[in-house]
């Protein structure tokens, strides 16, 4: 009997091992099969932990990263051999997307004062792979508003794709309690702080806010904005890790990148490394159990109220998540979630899938909630109009209100990467803002034609890369903060 246990067992063990090393070769030879990594992929800028952040203040924090982008200039762009010397290069200083040709760069933290003292102060942490400039619009409104705002680049992200391999979430949350120093130093006690964060910045913007219900150190801040939050991400981030492991053994440093692509973006990586996603899963377990634990001791009472802008589709994290690990343990405190479905009179109707089609209804839990729910949808199924549909906290009736704001035909959804970007936006926007000029104007791509002549797959260029629904967002984000004075007010 003992004998075949331990044949059991040794059968089970050499099963095991047999399937690991079939999953490492078979992502060795995926990897293998990519293009080859450049100089961007390899050179590692030297940057602050999360150690040195905690005893950094926001001018020390600027002078290292002023070096960071140094390092780059000389490791990278006054190095690149000259197949890479090409307009396609955000690193090519002759490349019209190089980001060092622009009025502003921003790819740098950033700071945007009223003309007047500050009423308040809002912190603005942008996504993963993304930079300062994702958020720069809403930025602008919070200044014409009266409130400094303090945009920080998280540590990683600006330089190069190659920055992501080595920086941990612990830093990234440093670095989000520098920006929020900095942002109380500049305001009155007692006056209000808003953390806005899209994506992985909305991660850390919760999990600041949950920290410092814990830590007396930590400004509270009054208020919580997240778009896009990456409360919970795919199950492939799980296993991230274990993708990168054959990247121990330098003849497969393919294998630490999950995606190598050419970086023509000026604002944001395109390439995505391997252990970027395990960092961004480790953020949203430390998020989740820390909701938890708060919900579990009554902590969560003291929080502020959390506004949330969520695309109903979303590739990127998981709308169940936001609600069902950050929105179903929330007291009633005034919190808010708005999703905008998908298109249900778009051209592109007819093929959506049975999955997508039912997707909002499956996902919401029946009212009463202690939250206001909030979905913008179509008006009927067959028209472009909009309304907003409503149910507030601790009620059972839904209240709809037409908007004046038509859903484009040829959007079937939002997307992930969309919420923050208003139609203007010069990067992003279907109809690009003329005063400003990127290089690219990537919301206006709607490219037909053979595959395989472009640089990057199709997938990159269809995404809806901006949110036709931006003003809406920005009046609800406004609403409840007070008219600046007059000599609060921004000049032109």
């Amino acid at each position: 009997m003992r004998g075949r246990v331990a044949a059991s067992v040794r059968y089970a063990l050499a099963s095991v091992v047999l399937v690991a090393a079939t999953l490492l070769g078979a992502r060795i030879y995926d990897a293998q099969r990519g293009p080859p990594l450049e100089l961007w992929h390899r050179f590692v800028p030297h940057e602050g932990n999360a150690e040195q952040l905690d005893q950094t203040d926001w001018a020390g924090y600027l002078a290292q990263e002023a070096s960071l982008f140094d390092e780059v200039q000389h490791e990278v762009t006054e190095r690149l051999p000259a197949e890479d010397r090409v307009p396609v290069n955000r690193y090519f200083a002759g490349s019209p997307v190089y980001p060092g040709r622009f009025p502003s760069n921003w790819n740098r933290s950033y700071i945007l004062e009223p003309d007047g003292p500050p009423i308040g102060a809002a912190v603005f942490l942008h996504g993963l792979t993304d930079s300062p400039y994702s958020l720069r619009h809403i930025a602008r409104r919070y200044r014409k508003l009266g409130y400094v705002a303090v945009a920080i680049r998280l540590p990683g992200h600006g330089t190069v794709p190659a920055a992501l391999t080595e920086v941990d979430w612990q830093t990234w949350l440093a670095a989000t309690r520098l920006a929020v120093r900095e942002a109380s130093r500049r305001i009155a006690p007692g006056a209000p702080l808003h953390l806005i964060g899209f994506s992985n910045g909305g991660a850390l913007a919760m999990k600041y806010a949950l920290d410092a219900l814990g830590d007396a150190r930590f400004t509270r801040p009054s208020r919580v904005v997240l778009i896009s939050p990456m409360i919970g991400l795919t199950r492939f981030a799980r296993f991230a890790g274990l993708a990168g492991l054959p990247a121990m053994l330098p003849s497969f440093a393919e294998a630490a990148w999950l995606s190598v692509l050419p970086e023509f973006n000026p604002f944001k990586y395109n390439s995505f490394p391997v252990n970027a996603a395990r960092q961004a899963h480790l953020l949203t377990q430390a998020l989740q159990q820390r909701v938890a634990d708060y919900a579990g001791d009554g902590r969560l009472a003291q929080l502020p109220p959390v506004l949330t802008f969520q695309s109903v589709m979303d590739y990127t994290v998981t709308t169940r998540a936001v609600l069902s690990a950050l929105y179903d343990h929330l007291p009633a405190n005034g919190s808010e979630l708005v999703l905008f479905d998908l298109n249900r009179g778009a051209e592109l109707s007819l093929l959506l899938s049975p999955e997508a089609e039912t997707k909002l209804g499956r996902i919401l839990p029946p009212p009463p909630r202690p939250y206001r729910l909030t979905v913008v949808t179509n008006a009927r199924p067959d028209a472009s109009a909009m309304v907003e549909q409503s149910t507030q906290a601790a009620q059972m009736t839904e209240l709809t209100r037409p908007l004046d704001i038509p859903y484009p035909s040829e959007l079937y959804s939002l997307s992930h990467v969309a919420l923050p970007f208003p139609p203007d936006d010069s990067l992003y926007g279907r109809r690009p803002d003329p005063h400003e000029d990127f290089g690219i104007h990537l919301g206006t791509l709607a490219p037909r034609g053979e595959r395989g002549a472009l640089v990057v797959g199709l997938d990159a260029l269809l995404r809806a890369t901006c949110n036709p629904f931006f003003d809406y967002m920005a009046a609800r984000i406004e609403e409840g903060i007070p008219q600046p004075t007059p000599a609060a007010a921004v000049g032109p």
